[in-house]
C-alpha cells in the first residue's frame, strides 16, 4: 500500500491544527438526525486535544449558491460536536478573515474552533489558491479526517495539502486502511456485490471489479437487464433496455478476466410495488408477464451463501431487492446475516458503502458485525470505480509538504 502520512508525522503540540472534517449531517428543526459521521471524527478530534493542539474544524455544508445564508450555517453543528466531543466548542462566522483571524489568535492548547460554511466563498470549489492562502494562514499543520470528501478536489479538501504539512486523521487512516485490505490486497478468494437499480450507474464499477474479483455477485434490479439480455422474460420489472448489448459485453469481459459472474437462481415476484403484496418463488425462467421481480429467492440465497463460505474477502454495495418494502428485504437480510456471522467468526473480511448498502445492513441487524461499513457515499463508489481520489493523493508521503 503507498504510504500516506498519519498523525504519527507530525508534531502537534502547541500547533494550529486545521482539521478537515465532514459535518454535512442531516440537520432537522436544528437537532442532527444522523451521528454516525460525526462520531467516526471524534478520536481525532481526542487525540489532537491531548496532544496540545488548538484544534481548528473545517467542513462545507449543504450546496450554498450565492454566499452565506442561514440555511446552510454551520452554527447549530457547534452545540453537536461540542456534546459529542464533551468538550468546550466556540464558533467563528467566517472561515477567512480578520475576525477569524483573531479568533485563531485567541486560541489556547486545546481550544477548538469550528469555522463556518467553507462553500459560502466560491473559491473552495474551485480551489482557488487565492482562497487557499487565506485558510492556510489559519493552521499550522493540515489534517484530513474526511474520507467521504476525498474525491472532491477543493480548497479544503485538496489544495491545503499542497501548502501545509498534512496527514490523514484516524478516520481517513482506518478508511484507507479498510479499503486497501479490501481490494488492493486482498486476502483470497475476494468477492464483491453489486446491487442496485441501473447497470448504466455503475459500469465504471463493474468494469474494475471484474479485474480484480474471483466473484461478482448482481443483484436488486440491475439483475433484470442481464436476464433480459439473455433473452430471459422479466415480466414488468424494471430494466434498462439500451443496456442489453452492454450487459452482455459485461459477461463476456468476465469471462475474459477470469472472474464468475453470480447471477440469481430465483426471484421473489409479485404483482405490485407495495409493502406486503402478495407474493411468491419462482425460478428465473418461470418470470410470467405480470410479474415484478422484487427480490432474489432462497435457491439464490444458498448458492451465494455457498460461495461467500469459500471466501477470504467480500466487497459489497447494493441491496438484493426492494429491501424498504418487507418482505422484500428477505434476501438481502439472510446473505447480510450470514456474511456478519462468519466475519464475527474470524473467517471473512467484510467492507461495504453506499447510502442503500448501509441502511440496508442496518436494517438487517448486522451494520456493526461488518468489519468496516463506509459512509463515504461518492468517494467510496469512485473507489470501487479505481479512481484517484484528490484529496487521499495529496496525503501521500512523495506529494505535498
Amino acid at each position: 500500500m503507498p504510504k500516506f502520512r498519519t498523525l504519527e508525522d507530525v508534531d502537534i503540540a502547541g500547533k494550529r491544527v486545521l482539521l478537515r472534517v465532514d459535518l454535512n449531517l442531516p440537520v432537522e428543526s436544528g437537532r442532527v438526525t444522523d451521528t454516525t459521521r460525526l462520531e467516526r471524527i471524534i478520536p481525532t478530534m481526542r487525540e489532537i486535544i491531548s496532544r496540545g493542539g488548538k484544534l481548528i474544524l473545517l467542513s462545507h455544508f449543504g450546496r450554498p449558491k450565492n454566499g452565506p445564508d442561514e440555511d446552510n450555517t454551520l452554527r447549530p453543528l457547534a452545540a453537536a460536536v461540542s456534546a459529542h466531543l464533551d468538550w468546550p466548542v466556540s464558533f467563528a462566522f467566517d472561515c477567512i478573515g480578520e475576525e477569524t483571524q483573531e479568533a485563531v489568535a485567541a486560541m489556547q492548547d486545546g481550544d477548538v474552533l469550528l469555522l463556518e460554511n467553507t462553500r459560502f466563498h466560491k473559491g473552495e470549489e474551485a480551489n482557488d489558491p487565492a482562497f487557499v492562502a487565506e485558510l492556510a494562514k489559519l493552521g499550522d499543520v493540515y489534517v484530513n479526517d474526511g474520507f467521504s470528501v476525498a474525491h472532491r478536489s477543493h480548497a479544503s479538501t485538496e489544495g491545503l495539502a499542497h501548502v501545509l504539512p498534512a496527514c490523514a486523521g484516524r478516520s481517513m487512516q482506518a478508511e484507507l486502511e479498510a479499503l486497501n485490505h479490501a481490494l488492493d490486497e486482498p486476502e483470497r478468494p475476494l468477492a464483491a456485490i453489486v446491487g442496485g437499480a441501473k447497470v448504466s450507474s455503475k459500469l465504471a464499477l463493474l468494469g474494475n471489479l471484474m479485474k480484480k474479483v474471483d466473484y461478482l455477485i448482481i443483484g436488486g434490479a440491475m439483475a433484470n437487464t442481464f436476464f433480459a439480455a439473455q433473452g430471459r422474460k422479466v415480466g414488468k420489472s424494471l430494466v434498462e433496455r439500451n443496456m442489453y448489448e452492454t450487459a452482455l459485453k459485461i459477461l463476456d469481459a468476465a469471462r475474459d478476466a477470469h472472474c464468475q459472474i453470480v447471477l440469481p437462481e430465483d426471484v421473489v415476484v409479485a404483482h405490485d410495488f407495495k409493502a406486503h403484496a402478495p407474493s411468491h418463488v419462482v425460478g428465473i425462467d418461470m418470470v410470467e408477464d405480470g410479474d415484478m421481480i422484487l427480490d432474489i429467492g432462497p435457491a439464490s440465497v444458498a448458492a451465494i451463501d455457498k460461495v461467500l463460505a469459500g471466501t477470504k474477502t467480500l466487497v459489497w454495495n447494493g441491496p438484493f431487492g426492494a429491501f424498504e418494502l418487507s418482505p422484500f428485504d428477505a434476501g438481502t437480510n439472510a446473505v447480510a446475516q450470514f456474511a456478519a456471522d462468519r466475519t464475527s467468526a474470524n473467517q471473512l473480511l467484510t467492507v461495504a458503502g453506499g447510502g442503500d448498502t448501509v441502511a440496508a445492513l442496518n436494517q438487517a441487524g448486522v451494520g456493526e458485525k461488518f468489519s468496516y461499513i463506509s459512509t463515504a457515499g461518492g468517494a467510496f463508489l469512485e473507489w470501487l470505480e479505481g479512481k484517484s481520489l484528490p484529496g487521499v493523493e495529496a496525503l501521500r508521503v512523495n506529494n505535498g509538504k
